[in-house]
């Protein structure tokens, strides 16, 4: 597993985290949330820069990804190798 994000907003309406990019993420990459109370795995199937549908980010972009449950500033996402 390797560390490729930190959480650092979450809109709770429309379950989208805003992450802060560490290491290379893409769409259809399997991911590991996990935080002092947070601790469930998806997979990435949407992300968005500046409203714009992207298949990968890099590192030091900022992403909204849509999550399947609720997620916390602070929260580290993993990506499942």
């Amino acid at each position: 597993m390797k560390l490729v994000g930190k959480v650092t907003h979450f809109y709770p309406k429309i379950s989208v985290a805003v992450v802060e990019v560490l290491d290379e993420i893409k769409v259809g990459d399997e991911i590991l949330i996990k935080g002092k109370t947070t601790n469930f795995k998806q997979i990435v199937e949407s992300m968005q820069i500046e409203h714009e549908q992207v298949e990968k980010a890099s590192k030091g972009d900022s992403v909204g990804l849509k999550v399947v449950e609720r997620v916390r500033e602070g929260d580290e996402v993993f990506k499942i190798e």
